[in-house]
């Protein structure tokens, strides 16, 4: 069978990571563009107070998806550096392992999410108003959350095989039959926000269709024994330490969402969590060249590490780092003098078109600069070490924004909150550069 992955260890890097990344950051694009769609649907067609329900239930079903994220990119380390080192069978076994590790842990969770969803919602934001509406929206969510977990597992997967375009395909249409079914159920049949629900999940359903084919199909790689469903210590233990990294992340980002929700509802009510709601939106689809750049920086990085071509793996994080910050800088631009025009797309509602242009600014203030945070944590992630990339992935959030986020709110109020974003990640940004310098210094040598 031929080698198509090897074109890691091959191909120029400038080449081979716009190869990767392109794909990726499109896919990334079209569901970024899908959930910022989806939130304007539901804010013109359903209210400024649904847009702020979706807001409180996203923490809980993606830290539940992100389960599956996690042992995506965990083992598609593995795999990648596996087929670097030409161990196909280890490659194959580790995706075995992924399949019935997502699964098993994403209904465990998705259980306990139902069993204690009055207790949940209201610690997650969902207080007065916003109870009931974020309760139909979470209930529908969390069911086809297994499926989203198996849908972002695989993604990695066809990723770190050298698949890109397939990877860019199973987002594609997920993100392109949720809008459709989105206009079906709300604006058609006018269900609300249990059609807005429905439609997200049965499009979870759609790209897991298409990842399950591609598995099948003669373009993977990985084709599965039953034996490799069985799991293997050695393999679980890995993708475990470095699964935890990403998951780490998800758990310290929905913590945080959980805490800037609280303080905002606390300080301005209902209004100010739909401007969160709005920039939180805007993260998602504003960062998809950084996030594109990063996703196809892992499995090179990693195969090449797994080859150990020490100077594909210098040069692939140089170039990573001028792609990431270059496009990082180009998004601050558009999103700094465009503000005012940004958040009339999402809502009429004066009291939150009032407050989210100055809010918007401040919280991509230190965009230019994420780029290196990116690429730092991705780095020790695809080389296989699990505890400088926890460390990693915990500095902005963990380290800084949270302690951020109690101290600016009480001397500036609501302003405090906008602030302690761009704060954080220069801290962070600052911090991840310093390691990344001293652990390729120590690599060359």
């Amino acid at each position: 069978m031929k080698d198509r992955s090897a074109s890691f260890g091959s191909e120029p890097i400038p080449q081979l990571l716009i190869k990767q990344a392109v794909p990726a950051s499109i896919g990334i694009l079209v569901m970024s563009l899908n959930i910022l769609i989806d939130t304007i649907f539901v804010g013109q067609w359903i209210g400024a107070n649904a847009i702020a329900a979706i807001n409180v239930v996203l923490p809980v079903s993606f830290f539940i998806a992100a389960l599956g994220m996690a042992i995506g990119i965990a083992g598609g380390s593995i795999i990648s550096r596996a087929l670097g080192q030409k161990d196909l069978n280890r490659a194959t076994k580790t995706f075995g392992n992924q399949i019935v590790l997502t699964f098993l842990l994403t209904i465990i969770f998705v259980i306990l999410g139902l069993s204690f969803i009055d207790i949940i919602i209201p610690v997650f934001g969902g207080k007065g108003q916003l109870f009931e509406t974020s309760k139909i929206y979470y209930k529908i969510v969390l069911y086809g959350v297994p499926v989203l977990g198996y849908c972002m597992m695989g993604n990695n997967v066809i990723r770190a095989e050298g698949k890109p375009k397939n990877a860019m395909y199973a987002m594609l249409l997920p993100s392109i039959s949720n809008l459709l079914m989105d206009y079906l159920f709300i604006y058609v049949l006018d269900l609300g926000m249990y059609g807005a629900a429905l439609a997200t999940s049965l499009s979870y359903l759609v790209c897991a269709v298409y990842i399950f084919s591609f598995f099948r199909s003669k373009h993977s790689e990985l084709h599965l024994n039953l034996d490799d469903l069985k799991l293997d210590l050695s393999i679980t233990k890995e993708i475990g330490a470095l699964g935890f990294v990403t998951l780490a992340r998800q758990s310290v980002v929905s913590l945080s969402v959980l805490l800037v929700n609280n303080i905002l509802f606390n300080l301005g009510g209902e209004s100010v969590i739909a401007v969160y709601a709005i920039i939180s939106r805007l993260l998602m689809f504003s960062l998809f060249p950084i996030l594109g750049i990063t996703q196809g920086f892992i499995p090179i990085a990693a195969y090449n590490y797994g080859a150990n071509y020490k100077k594909r793996v210098e040069e692939v994080i140089r170039t990573a780092l001028i792609y990431a910050s270059g496009f990082a800088t180009l998004v601050f631009l558009l999103i700094y003098f465009f503000s005012n025009s940004i958040a009339i797309i999402f809502t009429d509602n004066l009291i939150v078109l009032e407050k989210a242009p100055t809010a918007i600014r401040w919280v991509f203030a230190a965009t230019p600069v994420v780029g290196v945070q990116f690429i730092g944590a991705a780095y020790y992630q695809a080389i296989g070490k699990a505890i400088p990339a926890l460390l990693l992935t915990l500095t902005r959030q963990g380290f800084f924004f949270i302690p951020l986020l109690y101290f600016f709110p009480k001397f500036m109020g609501i302003d405090g909150v906008w602030l302690a974003f761009p704060v954080a990640e220069f801290l962070a940004t600052l911090f991840t550069g310093s390691f990344l310098i001293f652990e390729l210094k120590k690599y060359l040598k």
